[in-house]
Formats: structure tokens, sequence, C-alpha cells
């Protein structure tokens, strides 16, 4: 059912992906020298759709190490969380092991 749902959601984004790919085939010029207008230094001729897909990409990944960064002490406080539960784990285990089996039913009865 989960993936019924994911593709009924992917399939129109990447049809919608690939009809704007191919309706913006056109080359336009990207620059990246702010000083000369008439003849750049860095230039390229570059299909539209791979601009706007690019930037599109670019801001996926900036925003998602925005995010990671920003859950970082989330992330900080759960390694604690579950190393203190291990050692919290591992100590009862050997107070386990240390009370004898016949002492267990008093214990659990309230009769110590």
């Amino acid at each position: 059912m989960k993936s019924f749902f994911k593709a009924l959601i992917l399939v129109p984004i990447a049809l919608a992906v690939v009809l704007f790919s191919v309706a913006n085939r056109a080359p336009v010029r990207v620059s990246f020298d702010p000083v000369s207008r008439d003849a750049p230094l860095f230039a390229f001729d570059v299909p539209l759709f791979a601009v706007v897909l690019a930037a599109l990409a670019l801001g996926v990944l900036i925003g998602g190490l925005a995010s990671w960064l920003g859950q970082g002490k989330h992330r900080k406080a759960a390694r604690r969380n579950r190393r203190e539960a291990e050692t919290l784990r591992s100590e009862t285990q050997m107070l386990r092991a240390a009370v004898p089996d016949s002492a267990l039913p008093a214990l659990t009865n309230g009769r110590a």
C-alpha cells in the first residue's frame, strides 16, 4: 500500500520533469563573470531545463544539509540516551546474575 502511494506521488512528478525538460531544451548562456557582459570569461551554453534542475537539486542539498546540522543536538542526545540505556541494561543483567534464583520470588512478592 505504501509503495502504491509513493508511485501515486512520484509518477506525476517524474512526468512533469520529463515534460519540462523536453519543452525547455533551448540553450541559455550561464555566465559567472559579473564584470564583462559582452565577452564573459566564464560562460557556458546549457539547456534551460539543466539550469532549473541543477538549481533545484542544489536547493535540496543545501536544505538537507541545513536540516541535518540543525538536528545535531537531537542526534547527540539520542546517542547519549542509547549509551545510558546500554549501561543500565548491562548493570541489570549483572545484578540479576548476582541474585540467586531462590531469592527472586521473595523479591517480587514484596517480601525482602
